[in-house]
Formats: C-alpha cells, sequence, structure tokens
C-alpha cells in the first residue's frame, strides 16, 4: 500500500507557517487529484490546499487551530482506495510520528491543564500559537495586550512572548478597563520610538432584538489595520473631476473584438492601473514609505487593487511592476488577481509588496470617497462612477455644452511626506492621462 505525504506547502518568501482553519475532508474520505483536503490561514490571506494525490485520507496529523511550519507533513493520504484507517485521531503523538520518519513540527501543547482565556474580548489579532503560550504561562488577555509586538501592524509574535516571559515578574502591568491599547508607533532612525497611545474605548449598551455578530478573523485583520493607519498618518484627501469620455467611447468600440482575441474581458480598471503608473513615474515621491525619520523611495511601482470577497470583506492583490506591462499584460494580470481574489485562490505573494492602491468606489455606485490609505504605503487613490454630464468643453469655434462622461477622482495621502502641491499634482496628472486617452489607439 502505497502512502503519500500531504506537506504544508510554501505560500510566499516571507511566510514561514500558516495556522489550520477547517479539515474539509475527514479520515476515511475519498480524495480526487487537486481537491481541497484542508483550508489554512497565514497573518495575510486564507487558502485552501489541494491534494497531489488520489487515494484515502488516512491520518490527520494535526489539529484545526494548530500553527504549522511550511514544508511540514500535515496529513498522509494512502493510494489504495481500501486503505484502513486508524482510530480516528487529530494529532499524532510525536513519538508515533518520531516512528513513521515523518518531519512534523512539535505539536503545540495541550491548553486542557491551564485556565480558560477569552480572546474574543479583545480587539488586537494573536495567532493560535500565541494564544496557546499565553494560555501555558497563565498570561492573560489583558497583560497579552500590553506586549510590544514586532509583527505586522504591531502583532505579538512567538519571539515576542517567549521574550517577555523571562523578564514578566520584573515588569509592572497595568490593566486599564475599557479601553484599547493601540500599537505604539515604529522607532525612527534613532531607535527612539514613541509611546503607546491610549484611546477611550466607547461604552455599548445592549437593546431589545439586538443581534451579537462575532467579527470573522480577517475583519478583525482589517479593523486593526485601519485603526492603525489612521494613527500613524495625518490623513489629506484631495478631489478632481475628469472627463473619461474618450476612454469610455474607447472600451465600447474594442471591447468584444478584445476579447474575442485576447479570451479577456476589457474592464476600466487596467486602464486606471495604467494611468496611474505614468502618473507616479512623473511623480515618484508619491510612491514612498516612511520608516520614522526616513523616506523609503520604491524603484518598483506595484499597485494593489482593492477587491471586494464574497463574505463582503476586502483584500488587495497587487500588480507587480505595472509601468512595465502593456495594456494586455495590465488586462490578463487584474482579471487574474480578481478571479482568483473571487475563488480565495491567491496566495500571499499576490499580496505582498504593493507601493501605491487603486480603489474603485464607482463599482458600489459611489461617485467619491476618502480612502484610508493601505500602509506602510502613503497614498491610496479611490475611482468614483463614471456618469453622463452636461459639461462646458473648449473648442477652436468657442465653449459649448455637451454630455461627457465624467468621473471624480480622490486621493488619500500622507501628509507627512506628501504635502498639497505633491498630491494634488499627482491627482491632476491621473485624471491628465484618463482626459488625453487616445480615441484611436490600438490593442
Amino acid at each position: 500500500m502505497a502512502q503519500h505525504e500531504l506537506v504544508m506547502p510554501k505560500m510566499g518568501e516571507s511566510v514561514a507557517e500558516a495556522t489550520i482553519i477547517k479539515w474539509v475532508k475527514n479520515e476515511g474520505d475519498k480524495i480526487k487529484i487537486d481537491e481541497t483536503v484542508l483550508e489554512i490561514a497565514t497573518d495575510k490571506v486564507d487558502s485552501e490546499i489541494p491534494s497531489s494525490f488520489e487515494g484515502v485520507l488516512v491520518k490527520k496529523l494535526f489539529k484545526e487551530g494548530d500553527v504549522v511550519q511550511v514544508g511540514t507533513v500535515i496529513a498522509l493520504i494512502s493510494s489504495d482506495a481500501n486503505a484502513a484507517v486508524s482510530a480516528p485521531q487529530t494529532q499524532a503523538p510525536a513519538a508515533q510520528v518520531a516512528a513513521n520518519n515523518t518531519q512534523v513540527a512539535a505539536p503545540v501543547k495541550e491548553a486542557a491543564h491551564v485556565q480558560h482565556q477569552d480572546f474574543s474580548q479583545s480587539n488586537k489579532f494573536f495567532s493560535p500559537l500565541v494564544k496557546s503560550i499565553a494560555k501555558e504561562e497563565g498570561i492573560t488577555v489583558q497583560e497579552l495586550e500590553k506586549i510590544a509586538g514586532s509583527g505586522k501592524d504591531g502583532r505579538v509574535t512567538k519571539t515576542d512572548i517567549l521574550s517577555y516571559i523571562p523578564n514578566r515578574g520584573s515588569q509592572q502591568v497595568t490593566v486599564v478597563e475599557e479601553r484599547i491599547e493601540k500599537p505604539a508607533a515604529k522607532p525612527s532612525g534613532n531607535g527612539n520610538g514613541q509611546s503607546a497611545v491610549v484611546i477611550n474605548k466607547p461604552a455599548v449598551s445592549l437593546m431589545a432584538g439586538d443581534e451579537i455578530i462575532e467579527m470573522d478573523r480577517m475583519r478583525k485583520l482589517i479593523a486593526d489595520h485601519m485603526v492603525m493607519s489612521k494613527h500613524v498618518s495625518p490623513h489629506v484627501t484631495s478631489f478632481v473631476e475628469a472627463d473619461v469620455t474618450n476612454m469610455v467611447l474607447w472600451r465600447d468600440k474594442i471591447k468584444s473584438a478584445f476579447e474575442k482575441r485576447e479570451g479577456e474581458k476589457m474592464t476600466f480598471t487596467p486602464l486606471f492601473v495604467e494611468a496611474v503608473a505614468k502618473a507616479i513615474k512623473d511623480y515618484p515621491m508619491v510612491n514612498v514609505s516612511v520608516d520614522g525619520t526616513n523616506i523609503i523611495k520604491r524603484k518598483n511601482i506595484n499597485i494593489g487593487m482593492a477587491a471586494a470577497l464574497p463574505s463582503g470583506n476586502l483584500i488587495v492583490p497587487v500588480i507587480k511592476n505595472a509601468d512595465e506591462k502593456n495594456l494586455v499584460g495590465l488586462t490578463k494580470n487584474v482579471n487574474d488577481l480578481a478571479n482568483r481574489a473571487r475563488a480565495n485562490k491567491l496566495s500571499p505573494d499576490d499580496i505582498q509588496g504593493g507601493t501605491f492602491t487603486l480603489t474603485n468606489v464607482g463599482g458600489f455606485g459611489n461617485v467619491m470617497g476618502t480612502p484610508i490609505i493601505n500602509q506602510p504605503q502613503v497614498a491610496i487613490l479611490a475611482t468614483g462612477t463614471i456618469k453622463k454630464k452636461p459639461a462646458v468643453i473648449e473648442t477652436p469655434q468657442g465653449d459649448m455644452i455637451a454630455i461627457r462622461h465624467m468621473m471624480f477622482l480622490s486621493l488619500s495621502y500622507d501628509h507627512r511626506v506628501v504635502d498639497g502641491s505633491l498630491g494634488g499634482s499627482f491627482l491632476r496628472r491621473v485624471a491628465d492621462y484618463m482626459e488625453n486617452f487616445d480615441i484611436n489607439r490600438p490593442f
């Protein structure tokens, strides 16, 4: 009987572990090639893990909620359709795993003998591994919230909590009831960081008929990220109205032939991305990040596009090196990322490395918006819905009133490094590229 090992796959250069959030298949279930066996989550994206083999799932080596290192064997699949399945066991003992010569990372200690901790009351995200360590060490949720995190968006990592434990007795931890402690700003280049800011938490009372809905994991991450961004960056938003008539007429003219030739639908998004990429080359100081008192000027132009998921949450896949792609390449890239986002098939690499973000609020019928900056970027552009409006146009024969396709563009930017002159000029340049679109352009 041939037995195959299902391994936690590599999901990106910066991703070393993932959390098992759901086993889709149970022990004894038959599995086809490329059929989903389980769902996993990193701090960046949720993914499905398919099987590379056909057979029967004979052993699950980890349970839901366990954090597993990349490259670790997570399940055993037998190619024998009549394979016997051992007694159900969600996590193999370490001795048995060693006997089978499978390289499984030591499972997280069971928390059955430690005190119960209610993490649902915290506004911060903690990985299952950090929660498990906190339970084992008797660290309260309030105490855990006080630990300075070095992870993404100030999250507490395994290293942070393990470093905290030996010095725990010498530290004075004060629990502030009904308050939220937001992550401290990243230390500046001279090593002097800002102290954490304590924000009063509003009291919320329940009324008759109210329903309590707990945020899902992704919504908690989004909430933390948005609050952090408003805390870190002084937001300013500028607006312009663009005449995109030529762009609309050109798309209407070529979209059928384009889809027939390329097998792709031509939406407005790649046209917007192209205009933004051109404007960034003209104003490269919009394509930066802030690290303390240092400004990091990005070489690559990687444009993130906010995409709505079926769950209602948002995710931002990234078009890498957007300025180096022609319109056909941008269209294929945009459609691929959008389709995989809707199907929950994005990899962590797909949402990393963005240097500027575009969000299309017009897709919801909104004329404009004031988007929140996607840290650590310094600017985000919102495109409103395109509406037909009477407008004054200048001609050699004089001013005329005509029906034009108009759209509002709004740019939110970090006023620490992008002032009104730069932000306003950049936004106007994006609009200029859209308005001067060549209606006779070949595709």
